[in-house]
């Protein structure tokens, strides 16, 4: 497999000439929107596009930084589908977190189908499995596990640290590539108060220590360099120096990089 970072959490996996997108991301701006002209001074992740043909889209969770319409519509192949998390109900305050994607993945018109954990199905050469995941403010969030010809990626989308590692390595088998979120950010926002002081996403200590519990021969390390809000959204700084301290499974690659698994 050939895997490429697109900067942010979005990745292309490439096997056989078929490809697999997971969370893109092409307008990192949009989802501060909210912010008005004070967004421009909010730093943010360096991003390239997917190409086009993709024979499905998998979404970790319906964050706007992890489920860009647009760049689903424009790289996949026509009557594919996008994976996503079953969702948890509720509404109002609860559901605030996802309504900017799943309004946009509705207007995009995009075939859209919930999976819940533990569940496998068959793409093109692919085997992907949804495995548990723990989202900081509390959204429905899915791991993806990726397996083609014997080897197996999982890209762990921004999930908080947990205990299940021992239990997908057992199940599956270590993966030969692990892609973990490192920025370790604090969250304040108004709709989950009060706030939380521990990290929403994995710092790089414990996206280290997540590889070594899963037995992953290599980590890339995803999810750092944008969107820092004070107050709200504060990542860890150093966050790449932190890892690199930390791990000799390091996979460190620029945006656009591939790497060969």
């Amino acid at each position: 497999m050939k895997i490429r970072w697109l900067g942010w959490a979005g990745v292309e996996i490439e096997e056989h000439g078929e490809r697999l997108l997971i969370d893109p991301l092409q307008n990192p701006g949009a989802m501060l929107s909210w912010m008005g002209e004070a967004a421009a001074r909010i730093p943010l992740p360096e991003v390239t596009a997917p190409e086009s043909g993709a024979v499905a889209g998998l979404l970790t969770h319906l964050h706007r930084d992890h489920a860009d319409a647009g760049a689903l519509a424009a790289s996949l192949a026509p009557g594919t589908t996008v994976y996503q998390p079953d969702g948890y109900g509720g509404d109002g305050v609860e559901q605030l977190g996802i309504v900017q994607a799943d309004h946009e993945l509705t207007a995009a018109g995009l075939t859209r189908r919930q999976v819940s954990p533990w569940t496998t199905r068959t793409i093109g050469p692919f085997t992907v499995t949804a495995l548990p995941a723990v989202d900081g403010t509390g959204d429905p969030q899915v791991s993806w596990l990726i397996e083609a010809h014997g080897k197996r990626v999982l890209h762990l989308g921004d999930t908080m640290f947990h205990g299940w590692w021992w239990r997908f390595r057992e199940r599956f088998g270590a993966p030969e590539l692990v892609l973990a979120p490192i920025n370790g950010a604090r969250i304040s926002f108004p709709h989950r108060t009060p706030a939380s002081p521990l990290p929403a996403a994995m710092d790089p200590e414990q996206a280290a220590l997540a590889a070594e519990l899963l037995g992953a021969d290599r980590l890339l390390p995803i999810h750092y360099g944008g969107y820092a809000l004070p107050g709200l959204y504060e990542p860890v700084p150093d966050a790449l120096e932190r890892l690199n301290a930390t791990t000799d499974r390091l996979t460190a690659v620029h945006v656009g990089a591939t790497v060969d698994v």
